[in-house]
């Protein structure tokens, strides 16, 4: 087994990859970024000298090469995420692929496969699960704060995301409950240990951004588990204000109350603006909550450390790609479930369907057809 730092290629050098690559900065001990690989030569080029990364490719491919990097991690676009995590399990490295996990079931089969083959690991970046506030409040849930829970709610909801490629459904899969609605599925699951999804009912609309993209700009699901508690999913890209990300909690002994970014803010009137307050908001005129310590707050550097302390072998991966499966099997249900307007049960296996997307929007065509 090495040991040192794990060393690291991202692929990518866009918004996540800045992440990525300033959350493993904050972690030296554990893991260093030696190489970026971007087709936008000039973002990649850009990524490297902010944060000293030595290598940089136009090809990822190329990147696989270098026989020092162990890791690798992927923020690029969805629809590149499954043939990238086979070209990794290939050359022999650890793989650490952004929510969601792929576009389909075959494709996330099909990296779980390869990389079980290659033996190499596949770890699923959802950064929820680590978390520092939202882990606390899984400790005392698992300590019996609550008693038996039976409802927890994640809600995540901002004006839209950063890149261009997000309102393309052929490249993102969807619209918001795709991008950030897989967050809330997997809390949920993690948060109540991992039980069988049994239902999901979703409903979904396009009320701000039909100009941008065929997909979904609002969402809300609600799942069924096997333990007989349920999960409330609340999403949006309408929601004007910057980011707002909280969790509840509910059981017949307790509740907890969970805002990720209240409580880490400073609440600030300011007439002129100053440079940077939180992730998605527009403006620092009037008022605004600047985050300090933004990234730990999250849990990125204690993510990118587990799973550089699992690439050593010294922890097991608490997020997978068989995590992500699940997750992708409620998304392709909540978009089934919005488009027919009923509760989907699980296990659910759509055939000839490319993106989950899909499931909504022929529906929608369908109805429009019939009227």
């Amino acid at each position: 087994m090495a040991s040192g730092p794990v060393k690291v290629g991202i692929i990518g050098s866009q918004f996540e990859a800045d992440i990525h690559a300033a959350s493993i900065q904050m972690i030296p001990d554990a893991a260093e970024v030696v190489a970026v690989a971007s087709p936008t030569a000039g973002h990649a080029a850009e990524l490297a000298r902010r944060y000293g990364i030595p290598r940089v490719f136009l090809d990822y491919r190329e990147m696989l090469k270098e026989p020092d990097i162990e890791m690798v991690t992927i923020t690029a676009p969805n629809d590149l995420h499954a043939r990238m995590t086979v070209d990794i399990a290939r050359a022999g490295k650890h793989v650490v692929c952004e929510k969601p996990l792929c576009l389909n079931l075959e494709e996330a089969e099909e990296m779980i496969e390869t990389c079980r083959r290659q033996g190499v690991l596949l770890l699923y970046a959802e950064e929820l699960f680590f978390t520092p506030k939202y882990r606390k409040a899984k400790e005392m849930a698992d300590q019996g704060a609550f008693g038996r829970v039976y409802l927890v709610k994640q809600s995540e909801k901002h004006y839209g995301p950063h890149s261009p490629w997000f309102w393309d459904v052929e490249r993102s899969g969807g619209g918001v409950f795709m991008d950030m609605g897989c967050h809330g599925i997997a809390f949920c699951y993690w948060f109540l240990g991992r039980p069988r999804i049994r239902s999901v009912y979703c409903q979904m609309g396009t009320y701000v951004h039909a100009d941008k993209t065929l997909g979904e700009d609002d969402s809300i699901a609600i799942l069924e588990f096997d333990n007989g508690a349920v999960g409330l999913v609340e999403n949006s890209w309408a929601r004007r204000g910057g980011m707002d990300d909280r969790i509840e909690v509910y059981g017949e002994g307790g509740v907890t109350y969970g805002n990720l970014h209240m409580g880490n803010a400073l609440p600030t009137y300011s007439e002129y603006g100053y440079g940077y307050a939180v992730e998605k908001a527009p403006t620092t005129k009037g008022w605004s909550w600047p985050v300090f310590e933004e990234l730990w707050n999250y849990g990125f550097p204690q993510e990118m450390r587990h799973f550089a302390r699992c690439v050593r072998g010294k922890e097991q991966p608490e997020a997978t790609g068989e995590d992500g499966r699940v997750v992708l099997e409620a998304i392709y249900a909540g978009y089934a479930s919005a488009g027919q307007g009923r509760k989907i049960p699980l296990p659910f296996r759509p055939s000839g369907v490319r993106k989950p997307v899909d499931l909504w929007l022929e529906a929608r065509q369908a109805r429009a057809a019939g009227e």
